[in-house]
């Protein structure tokens, strides 16, 4: 992500998006009655023929949509200014199609939250991406890190046993697939598992195609599942290798406020009443808010917005990872405390 200009006094951010990732950052902070300026396409009827006539466009937003599957960024609301004026129908609805490598205008009173999100977005634009496979001898597992979090892609499987007279053949066919998956992708690469079978696929590249190796770190988790990826999280393995914070930040955050609970320290609270209390209290050392609730309740926005007054870190998490599925079990809404707030 670029953002290309930025008028505080006025309200204009024009933001050059490059990733998917961006795309799901604009999505969070588009909202309705915010207005949107971009490049479409318009329908022009011409006797009873229609016509794609290329048009600057500016709506009103109603409803905002991420398409992920399809890479798209969808503004739908009423047309408020258009060139060439011809082909426009002001109050007529239009959809802007945002994809990766388009230019759009927003248009808004900016948040601080706002702002923040789009400069980390751009900040994080700059870091590598990484993928990630835990496996062992009968499964493997694909996963990429993305800004919304970890997203889980093709699996391999192994069709033999190691009772089986052609376990050897089978294994070296499973571990090709593996080799040519790593292969075809740009990034680097964390492969993981228990036992030894991570250790027989690094000699296997070795001999078949050493040049790979550089793109490719070796550790051992406790399970080839989903919670194999966690752990990589848990023990900052990810964090060391790309640089990325955020969510080993989120997961360690979640469990700081429930052991802290568990424990009935004090020192943590959750849910919008008791949150308020604590923030209005100035007694919130880490404010901790799900993106989808922030953007969706108002109260959430006021909450956000008073902490930042009083110096509390508010840290927004992402619903789709397993950090904000946790937090959203606990109302969407948390904090870690400077001290034990008194009844």
């Amino acid at each position: 992500m670029k953002i290309v200009h930025f008028d505080r006094k006025f309200g204009v951010m024009k933001i050059h998006a490059d990733t998917l990732d961006d795309l799901w950052h604009l999505d969070k902070v588009i909202a309705p009655d915010d207005e949107v300026e971009s490049h479409s396409l318009r329908t022009y009827k011409v006797g009873t023929k229609e016509e794609k006539k290329s048009v600057n466009i500016r709506v009103k937003v109603e409803r905002v949509e991420f398409a992920k599957t399809a890479n798209r960024l969808r503004v739908l609301g009423p047309i408020i200014w258009g060139e060439p004026e011809e082909y426009i129908q002001l109050g007529k609805y239009h959809t802007i199609d945002v994809g990766q490598e388009d230019t759009i205008k927003i248009i808004k009173k900016w948040k601080n939250h706002e702002i923040k999100r789009l400069e980390d977005a751009v900040k994080e634009s700059k870091k590598p991406k990484v993928r990630i496979i835990v496996l062992d001898e009968e499964k493997a597992l694909n996963a990429i890190l993305r800004s919304f979090g970890v997203e889980y892609g093709a699996e391999f499987y192994s069709s033999g046993s190691k009772r089986d007279e052609n376990f050897d053949k089978t294994q070296l066919d499973y571990f090709g697939k593996i080799m040519a998956e790593i292969e075809r992708q740009p990034e680097k690469f964390v492969v993981a598992g228990p036992g030894f079978t991570k250790d027989n696929l690094k000699k296997f590249i070795e001999k078949r195609k050493p040049e790979l190796l550089k793109k490719i770190i070796f550790e051992s988790v406790s399970y080839a599942e989903r919670s194999g990826v966690n752990e990589l999280f848990n023990r900052g393995v990810i964090e060391k290798i790309m640089g990325e914070e955020r969510f080993e930040k989120e997961m360690k955050l979640i469990e700081e406020l429930m052991v802290d609970i568990h424990k009935d320290t004090g020192r943590a609270v959750y849910g919008v009443r008791e949150v308020r209390k604590a923030i209005e209290a100035f007694a919130v050392k880490k404010l901790l808010v799900l993106d989808e609730y922030l953007r969706e309740n108002n109260e959430a926005e006021g909450l956000v917005d008073l902490a930042d007054r009083n110096k509390a870190e508010v840290v927004i998490f992402s619903s789709e990872g397993d950090a904000g599925i946790k937090l959203k079990g606990m109302g969407k809404i948390a904090a870690l405390l400077k001290f034990k707030l008194i009844e």
